[in-house]
């Protein structure tokens, strides 16, 4: 993470995402999907998106830190859209919350249900049943005829630092099941790697070590060994969860991966958008 964390530097990202807009027609707003196991932060990370972009404390994604190993605080797949300046005004990209994978086969959400929005299949709101993938009867939430419009434009999986070495095999394979669906519909994958304050003692005391730690390095390698993903589309974060009021470190971070997930998910709309129309 060769990068120096500057206001200027945090000025510039955040110019970047407010000037950003999908110049794709028909796809007003691109779209990215998080996925990962329970309490690995998802609502928590797009809460710190939101906070970073405001520039003050927000909570538009409701979380639980007390939620138990067995417990998925989300239920419905949610639509979180981003307030711009001015009322009425919104970021063109979203983020869609989702149940947390578990090992048990009867608990967390299903890989189909993942594999089904991947390609636009479910409408907002649904709620996840964790012993029956959604079908085509579900009037009301199933989408049979999906366009670009409508499916995921970036996967971002999201995982614990401090519990990579402990997450179970089973929920390690429904991501894997999950990246290799997304892989075979080319939609780019990055991921954000959660709570590095809690992985790395040097870290805790002081965030601006990230830049610098061992400790994370591993963790990110580690990461990389898990889910097959390369350590260049991995990105240590430490969402917001104590403070309240605005940290240049935590924001350059998010800012990272931000910049990256929307510039990767535009480029896969353009990139689709132009193979359909010289498909014609």
């Amino acid at each position: 993470m060769a990068f120096f964390p500057s206001e200027d530097n945090k000025n510039r990202m955040l110019r970047t995402l407010k000037d950003f807009q999908s110049g794709t027609e028909g796809v007003s707003q691109i779209n990215i999907l998080l996925h990962g196991p329970i309490g690995a932060g998802k609502s928590s990370f797009i809460n710190s998106i939101n906070t970073v972009l405001q520039g003050h404390n927000t909570t538009s994604a409701l979380a639980d830190s007390s939620a138990g190993p067995s417990q998925s605080f989300t239920l419905r797949f949610k639509t979180h859209r981003l307030k711009k300046a001015g009322p009425g005004s919104y970021y063109p990209f979203v983020f869609t919350d989702i149940m947390g994978l578990e090992p048990d086969k009867s608990q967390g959400v299903q890989t189909k249900d993942i594999q089904k929005i991947l390609k636009g299949h479910v409408k907002d709101g649904y709620t996840f049943n964790p012993v029956k993938p959604i079908d085509k009867d579900d009037t009301k939430y199933y989408n049979p005829n999906p366009t670009l419009k409508d499916g995921v434009h970036c996967l971002v999986s999201v995982l614990p630092a401090d519990k990579i070495s402990i997450m179970s095999d089973e929920v390690i394979q429904k991501m894997r099941a999950v990246r290799e669906k997304a892989r075979d519909l080319g939609i780019p994958q990055i991921v954000v790697m959660s709570m590095v304050d809690k992985a790395c003692p040097l870290v805790i005391e002081n965030l601006s070590k990230i830049y610098t730690s061992r400790k994370i390095k591993e963790k990110m390698k580690e990461c990389s060994d898990k889910l097959g993903v390369p350590m260049n589309c991995i990105y240590p974060v430490q969402n917001y969860h104590e403070q309240i009021t605005n940290d240049l470190h935590m924001d350059i971070l998010i800012f990272m991966a931000m910049t990256d997930i929307v510039r990767f998910a535009n480029d896969y709309v353009e990139d689709q958008d132009y193979s359909a129309n010289h498909a014609k």
